[in-house]
């Protein structure tokens, strides 16, 4: 069953690094939720590894929707270390403007795609960061994902396998803030793909 689109927007929530003890639980539910189909994968499995090495970064930030209390959707990165981003390896001269977000990991429960949700949280995370870009990967497996974040602005610039038994992605990256959604202008959202809108990570 699919959320009730008119239901009022999901509450969203900012989390830091010191939040990590309370929310960790939330992100590895949403998270196995939007894989179910997908959690006998051994790369799947090791997501709690995952939320802990990105969770220990002092700069992590994470924003959770909610359903009254109930975690339905999460986004959750943290700031590159300046000249060391490893996007530079894709894209040849480095833009003048240089510092990065990494946007790790995007999930959502398989009864709140196609809501909007997943643009929710993603602009919620990425609204009011300093840095200059953003960079995440997605699947090659997953086109629609892909063209989710190209009507956000991010544009391909090559493609990286960060462990041996994870999946090949797509390096998206794009400039802050993001663009408008197109539809509709400033506030609109995109309905979220069958796929799951998963940003895969950058994982450094």
């Amino acid at each position: 069953m699919e959320a009730n689109l008119s239901a009022a927007d999901p509450d969203i929530r900012r989390f830091t690094h010191d939040d990590l003890p309370q929310i960790r639980q939330a992100l590895i539910d949403v998270h196995a939720d939007a894989y179910a189909s997908a959690m006998d994968d051994e790369f799947n499995q090791r997501f709690p590894w995952f939320v802990d090495h990105w969770g220990g970064n002092p700069d992590f930030v994470c924003v959770i929707a909610f359903d009254g209390e109930e975690p339905v959707a999460f986004a959750y990165g943290a700031p590159a270390t300046p000249k060391r981003e490893w996007w530079r390896e894709h894209l040849k001269p480095a833009p003048e403007k240089h510092l990065t977000f990494s946007f790790s990991e995007l999930a959502v429960r398989t009864t709140w795609r196609k809501t909007g949700t997943a643009e929710r949280v993603t602009r919620a995370l990425l609204e009011d960061r300093h840095e200059d870009l953003v960079v995440l990967l997605v699947d090659t497996e997953h086109p629609r994902v892909q063209a989710m974040y190209e009507s956000w602005g991010f544009r391909k610039v090559g493609d990286r396998q960060p462990f041996p038994d994870s999946p090949l992605y797509v390096v998206m990256l794009t400039e802050l803030p993001l663009k408008p959604s197109p539809r509709n202008g400033p506030g609109s959202t995109l309905p979220t793909p069958d796929e799951p809108a998963r940003p895969g990570g950058p994982y450094d």
